[in-house]
């Protein structure tokens, strides 16, 4: 029997939550082993664990996985949330990769200078609300079904809720313009395993503080 995958990565979410999200919401039990300083990261470098000399890295099935997007088209195909066939994965893709760049931008947050962060906040609800909201609004309304591709969850479905959740966390009401994610939202949280992941005491990640941030620019010389 195959262990439980290993995640390497600091302790926060950065491009490693979204790996965290899959795994959990396919009900997988997983490790971590945190970067906590320089010397972490460079043994992982100076060990040769690391394709490109960069995390996040995840181990599992006898691989040392690097690259976010590898690591999670692996474990959605895995573990059956890339859709039934070409068509439905294309249109996983082209949904994750349109919440991947709202969340980009959500990330990037914390590392904005202070006179411009409420510029960049502003840039972000703008985007939410009229580039990327409004798709999965009409593709929910358009096929009337529970999930967005399929009727199916999928990689799709758990990358939006975390992209919801953390737009929430730049405006709290920003959904209120969309009915239908408003209840997609509800939906996709009650979903046992993902209803688990979001209670106290998982390991999803929290906000990142100023602490953390000071501590991620001195581990990667950022």
């Amino acid at each position: 029997m195959a262990g439980k995958p290993k995640l390497h990565y600091t302790k926060g979410r950065g491009k490693m939550e979204s790996i965290r999200w899959l795994l959990a919401a396919a009900g997988v039990e997983f490790e971590e082993e945190f970067i906590e300083k320089k010397e972490d990261l460079d043994k992982l470098c100076n060990g040769g664990f690391l394709l490109f000399q960069q995390v996040p890295m995840v181990e599992i099935d006898g691989m040392k996985m690097v690259q976010s997007r590898a690591i999670a088209n692996y474990i959605a195909a895995k573990y059956n949330l890339c859709g039934k066939d070409l068509k439905e994965r294309a249109w996983i893709d082209m949904y994750v990769e349109g919440t991947t760049d709202l969340m980009g931008m959500i990330m990037i947050i914390p590392l904005q200078p202070a006179d411009k962060k409420d510029k960049h906040l502003a840039l972000i609800i703008e985007r939410a609300t009229t580039r990327y909201f409004p798709v999965y609004e009409k593709a929910l309304k358009d096929h009337g079904q529970d999930y967005l591709v399929g009727n199916k969850l999928s990689w799709a479905d758990i990358h939006l809720l975390e992209a919801i959740l953390m737009a929430e966390e730049c405006k709290a009401d920003i959904l209120s313009a969309f009915p239908l994610l408003q209840a997609f939202k509800g939906r996709i949280s009650n979903v046992p395993t993902i209803k688990k992941f979001l209670q106290p005491g998982s390991k999803r990640k929290p906000q990142p503080d100023e602490k953390y941030i000071a501590n991620v620019r001195k581990i990667f010389n950022v």
